[in-house]
């Protein structure tokens, strides 16, 4: 199988392209890329789940970290642009929507959306899938999501490596 056609990928494209819902693609696609490459921070799956991530920042208006973020995804884009999570996506389009995107929050504008342009015929149809399956969120739900979460398993993690580093 395709890497793009893993269940998390296509889950981060349905996320992205259908309700965006940023913080989910982060979520769907952080442990896909902790499966497939753990701690390779150059991998083109981290470029992607920056780029969520900064539209996150955006719609938040967290003009620095937005700007920061993008620029992290749009260099990971491009020292990769052979790789295998390029093969069925508009590399030319996504690179320049990044890059538009990147402006568009300097120059502290309104929120814009873009959509991840799929080239292969099949993968498009499951990513529209997926959309169709997708509830349509509120806007304020989608700027706090990070907040409605539970972290207890996050905080806990930290506390002990803060005691392990202590002893």
């Amino acid at each position: 199988m395709h890497p793009l056609f893993h269940p998390s990928f296509i889950d981060f494209c349905a996320y992205f392209n259908g309700n965006q819902d940023y913080f989910e693609c982060h979520e769907v696609l952080e442990d896909y890329w902790k499966t497939i490459a753990p701690g390779n921070k150059a991998h083109p799956l981290v470029g992607y789940i920056q780029m969520a991530t900064g539209l996150y920042h955006w719609r938040r208006n967290n003009w620095e970290g937005a700007s920061r973020i993008m620029r992290k995804a749009y260099e990971k884009f491009l020292s990769n642009p052979n790789h295998p999570f390029f093969d069925y996506i508009d590399f030319r389009q996504l690179c320049n929507d990044c890059l538009k995107t990147i402006a568009a929050i300097e120059n502290k504008q309104p929120f814009q959306p873009f959509s991840i342009k799929v080239t292969n015929t099949v993968l498009e149809e499951r990513i529209n899938e997926k959309i169709e399956s997708l509830p349509v969120l509120s806007t304020k739900y989608l700027l706090h999501k990070h907040m409605l979460r539970d972290r207890s398993d996050i905080l806990r993690k930290r506390e002990e490596k803060r005691n392990e580093a202590g002893t």
